[in-house]
């Protein structure tokens, strides 16, 4: 597309608040002034393959031409070139373009590409050097999340009671709403809106009514959030509540963690409960407030989130901060430590381990500057992903490219790269702070790439991103579609169900969304 200019559009809208923070809706991530970044919510499907790397000091290791040799063990990268080979003149050229557009945006920015069908690296600018990864950093997140819950594993929300169920389906005793870690649970309106797709408190309601026959609590709705801790921010903001994310963290979050005349997600969670069911005509005679489930209490009913291939899309396509928080905190209580920041990034780091990637992971979303990873470690796990890649991941990157914006079409790339050989042929991440700006993923179903752009003008970063993405695009064409069977171009087809709204924007701490 031609160069960023400052004629472009971003659409907000004030919604509620939540807590001190307050939501915004908006369709593509874009910087906001000089210190911020709009993250879109939008939806949409796509498939395409990829990856593949080269040998770094301190990174991992990459195939080695067209000769087939594997990563840096047995179990990882491509397992061998078959394809035609770019002319030299083509890469030439290629090479020509892609430095300059890293020249025109300093020095502190590295790329990396490469091709998956010929074993080839067509261009190595300071690859294996680790910057700052903003929301490409949710590449690793959701990897992780994908491999480790699967693709179809849920995210559950509970209600436990401690009591008895008397004549005429009195319940004398309290109700208690456990949280799982569902970031879409919340009113059935707010999900419709916003989602597309996701977890009602009014299907759970109907759900309880309807296995126990309840008529009458005489009791209190209680919420319980002690799956996670409750700090309700992230590393970026100290834990505090932050505004990139437009929800309070908790295990039990109800509309992106509304606090309402409550005080507090479990609180005000649990007050919701007892509004749905007291819609269903079911009394609920106590105040409802936040707690913690006695053991030895009896579980009534279980309501699952979207499975996790579609958390992965409503988390990676409109790159929300939200719900890659969230899931970090889950992947910390089911697979270690606890349903905390810290824990789940332990997790997120053994599961790179695995594949001989070692970054810095300090959180999900990439709002921390203290994540740091190299070009070649993210192509590293694309390569991982994609066909000729680990066996036990393939269903996992075909997940992950579905979850991904498609260039010009849909998510925080629509706006980007129309009508080049980059739109509709190109699935990337994107990444954005006040400084820094980065962009991975594949083209053409046959090339991997990332590239990582720190202490830029955000505006000059994107254009330099889309001069190289559409030069790679338009490198194969449509050539090399038909040796990869998960191509970007075969996205339409998916039957993933995806919410078709907007969303919440984000912003880089230190602005207040409330300002613009």
């Amino acid at each position: 597309m031609p160069a960023l200019s400052g004629t472009r559009v971003f659409l907000c809208a004030t919604a509620r608040r939540i807590g001190t923070s307050a939501r915004r809706l908006s369709f593509w991530e874009v910087p906001c002034g000089s210190a911020g970044k709009i993250i879109a919510l939008c939806a949409a499907l796509l498939l395409g393959p990829a990856t593949t790397v080269m040998a770094a000091n301190g990174g991992a290791a990459a195939p080695v031409g067209v000769s087939g040799a594997t990563g840096a063990s047995a179990a990882t990268g491509a397992t061998g070139a078959t394809g035609t080979a770019i002319s030299p003149a083509a890469v030439a050229k290629l090479d020509k373009t892609m430095a300059s557009a890293m020249r025109s945006i300093g020095p502190h920015s590295g790329a990396y590409v490469f091709d998956l069908d010929t074993g080839q690296t067509l261009f190595d600018d300071k690859g294996s050097v680790p910057r700052n990864p903003a929301s490409v950093e949710k590449l690793y997140t959701l990897s992780t999340a994908l491999d480790l819950f699967g693709l179809n594993g849920t995210l559950q929300t509970s209600v436990y009671g401690v009591g008895t169920l008397a004549a005429g389906g009195v319940w004398q005793g309290n109700l208690y709403l456990r949280g799982g870690g569902d970031p879409t649970f919340g009113g059935s309106a707010f999900i419709t809106r916003y989602y597309g797709v996701g977890t009602s408190v009014q299907a759970l309601a109907q759900q309880l009514v309807a296995t126990t026959h309840i008529t009458r609590v005489d009791g209190s709705v209680i919420g319980d959030e002690s799956y996670f801790d409750s700090l309700r921010g992230d590393p970026a903001s100290g834990y505090q509540i932050d505004p990139n994310l437009f929800g309070e963290l908790s295990a039990l979050s109800f509309d992106r963690g509304e606090v309402g005349k409550q005080g507090s997600p479990p609180a005000h969670a649990a007050w919701e409960l007892a509004g749905a069911l007291r819609a269903l005509k079911v009394t609920v005679t106590g105040r409802s407030h936040a707690g913690t489930t006695p053991t030895g209490a009896r579980l009534l009913t279980t309501i699952s989130s979207p499975p996790m291939s579609t958390l992965a899309t409503l988390t990676a396509t409109p790159s929300d901060d939200f719900f890659a928080e969230m899931l970090l905190k889950g992947l910390g209580a089911r697979f270690g430590a606890g349903g905390t920041t810290a824990a789940g990034a332990a997790v997120v780091r053994s599961f790179l381990a695995h594949q001989q990637i070692t970054p810095v992971v300090v959180d999900g979303s990439g709002l921390s500057r203290g994540d740091l990873t190299s070009p070649v470690q993210v192509v590293t796990l694309l390569r991982d992903l994609s066909p000729g890649g680990v066996p036990s991941l393939q269903a996992v990157g075909v997940a992950l490219r579905g979850a991904m914006p498609i260039d010009g079409q849909t998510g925080t790339l629509i706006t980007r790269m129309h009508g080049t050989a980059a739109d509709g042929n190109c699935i990337a991440k994107t990444g954005t702070l006040s400084n820094a700006s980065d962009l991975a993923g594949w083209c053409d179903g046959r090339f991997v790439f990332a590239l990582e752009m720190n202490d830029v003008n955000v505006w000059s970063a994107q254009a330099a991103q889309d001069k190289m993405t559409e030069a790679l695009a338009a490198l194969d064409a449509p050539a090399s579609l038909g040796s990869h069977s998960n191509s970007v171009r075969k996205a339409s087809s998916s039957s993933t169900g995806t919410p078709s709204r907007s969303a919440f924007s984000s912003f880089e701490p230190g602005e207040s969304p409330a300002s613009r």
